[in-house]
């Protein structure tokens, strides 16, 4: 179901090409850096599929991993209240994950009727960053944290295809903490009846691993984190992004 190659992730001369002109790269191709290699070679295991393109890896140790996780319990501060809701065809529902967003001053970011601000860096996200940014060699201003206590607490299918998101640049998503399933599935593959038989594609994201999902995949895939009752221990996920600030909406009131 899974297809992996692993290798040292390179871009050819054609995907460098491609991403100055292909759509929606173009409005942003100034912004779109291509090196011939990640700036800080480290295993790298390639996750395709049909309008599927991912890059995953063991960013941390287990000790450093360890020690993150740790760092990350003291200092975050998760949304409570009508921040820790969202709204899904007029209903309100209470997110079954602590939530909290962190970020260069003035970002926002917008999902299912909510609206977050970014808190300012801590020195522990700003060591995160900074690691995710030498391995990739892309550049990231804003973190959407997910705390999931056991397995009890979940995602659903979704996709990050938010409008202030740049496209040029990946979604990196950091794992600490409990190895949870994550599994994609193509858009045709849900509902409907033009509905095609494509394979999902389960990975068990690891303790200091980084996923990196490049685009297309989020216009193609949605992907989730399914409820897994045998897992007791809490897990945090970091998905690092590059959010453009005239793309962002306004008129909100935020408090």
């Amino acid at each position: 179901m899974d297809k992996f190659v692993t290798r040292h992730r390179k871009r050819s001369a054609v995907e460098a090409d491609e991403c100055k002109t292909e759509e929606p790269f173009k409005k942003y191709k100034e912004e779109c850096e291509v090196e011939e290699e990640f700036s800080q070679p480290i295993p790298w295991k390639k996750i395709e599929a049909e309008g599927l393109d991912c890059d995953y890896s063991l960013l941390f140790d287990k000790e450093e991993a360890d020690h993150l996780f740790n760092q990350l319990e003291e200092e975050v501060e998760y949304f409570t209240g009508d921040k820790a809701k969202l709204q899904v065809y007029g209903r309100s529902y209470s997110v079954p994950r602590k939530q909290a967003t962190y970020g260069d001053e003035g970002l926002m970011y917008s999902f299912s009727g909510v609206h977050l601000m970014a808190k300012p860096w801590t020195s522990t996200l700003e060591r995160i960053r900074d690691a995710v940014t030498r391995a990739t060699g892309h550049t990231f201003n804003f973190v959407l944290i997910n705390r999931y206590n056991d397995g009890h607490d979940h995602i659903g299918e979704h996709r990050d295809d938010e409008r202030e998101l740049d496209p040029a640049c990946p979604i990196a998503s950091v794992s600490l903490g409990a190895a949870r399933d994550f599994i994609f599935r193509h858009k045709d593959a849900r509902t409907g009846s033009s509905k095609r038989q494509i394979e999902p594609v389960k990975l068990e994201l690891a303790h200091g691993s980084l996923l990196l999902m490049n685009y297309p995949t989020n216009t193609y895939w949605y992907h989730s984190l399914p409820v897994r009752k045998k897992v007791k221990m809490p897990r945090i996920n970091l998905t690092f992004r590059r959010i453009v600030k005239n793309r962002q909406k306004t008129g909100f009131k935020i408090e």
